[in-house]
């Protein structure tokens, strides 16, 4: 124990540490030249870039860090919010052979609308593109810049910048020997769709504006999943039963309802939306004999 105030000499120690860091801390010189080099790098706002230089001393790096841990509480306060808001970016390569479809969710359309949310998401997409990316995992995996931040931690740090819960909900590719990406417009839902031959712009255009429209949720109905087909055909029964059809009736009943999802619901089998006298299979066969869709992703914010 001190012989003069009974407070042991490590306790002391440490007090006079802590003042000599608060002292440096409030003496020392955050210019405002680095707060906005800081708010450039994260993208924070000026005050919490400024709180961020002075508890890290100035330091830049450590900053960051500062500013990533902010994040990462706020995204764990955040973490069972829902973020239906959003952009969703389609994107295709210079000669049209490899598309991908982004979605960048946070809960607000403000700031869906803010234009550093549409720079990153944009980003992203070019990454998911560059990169091959076809799977949610995968592009939060992808390095973001050059510093190795992960878009993981990306998404996490503008969280915390932000305020909201910012997600990444949707990354798929298309590849086919032509590609075409359709964003509508607000970028609430976007479509890719590749063709089986290059050359017809307009009619790849018409058949992803199709996709974008009626949402189909396979190409064909060999490509519908077996689950799926399963359970339209239980609800075509059930729905037989309910209108006072015999049971022995009921299954080739939902069958032939079968056949009418198909064709609402397979996109080479949809009425074609420029001209429902014909299908979308009949439509590409119409500008060109063979011409065909081997592929398509689509995603909504709403549907």
């Amino acid at each position: 124990m001190d012989r003069k105030g009974g407070i042991p000499d490590q306790v002391r120690d440490d007090i006079r540490s802590d003042f000599t860091t608060l002292r440096k801390m409030s003496t020392m010189a955050i210019t405002a030249a680095d707060v906005n080099k800081l708010r450039q790098i994260t993208g924070a706002g000026m005050m919490d870039c400024k709180k961020a230089l002075t508890e890290a001393n100035g330091d830049f790096d450590a900053a960051i860090d500062v500013l990533r841990k902010q994040g990462q509480k706020v995204a764990a306060k955040r973490a069972d919010r829902d973020a239906t808001e959003g952009l969703v970016i389609a994107k295709t390569n210079t000669d049209n052979t490899h598309g991908v479809l982004v979605c960048v969710n946070c809960e607000t359309d403000f700031v869906a609308k803010n234009g550093d949310f549409t720079a990153m998401a944009e980003r992203m997409a070019a990454i998911a593109l560059e990169k091959g990316l076809n799977s949610v995992d995968a592009l939060k995996s992808a390095a973001y810049d050059s510093n190795g931040m992960t878009i993981a931690e990306k998404l996490i740090e503008q969280t915390g910048v932000i305020g909201e819960k910012i997600d990444v909900s949707a990354c798929s590719e298309v590849k086919a020997p032509f590609v075409y990406a359709y964003n509508h417009p607000g970028n609430k839902v976007a479509s890719i769709v590749g063709l089986n031959k290059a050359g017809f712009e307009t009619a790849a255009k018409d058949v992803a504006m199709q996709i974008a429209a009626m949402g189909p949720i396979a190409l064909n109905k060999e490509s519908v999943p077996q689950n799926v087909i399963d359970k339209e055909i239980e609800i075509g029964k059930e729905l037989a039963i309910q209108e006072g059809k015999p049971a022995d009736m009921a299954e080739k009943i939902a069958l032939g309802r079968l056949n009418k999802f198909f064709k609402e619901s397979t996109l080479l089998a949809q009425e074609f939306i420029k001209d429902n006298k014909m299908s979308v299979e009949q439509y590409l066969q119409s500008q060109d004999k063979g011409l065909t869709a081997t592929d398509f992703k689509r995603h909504s914010l709403t549907v």
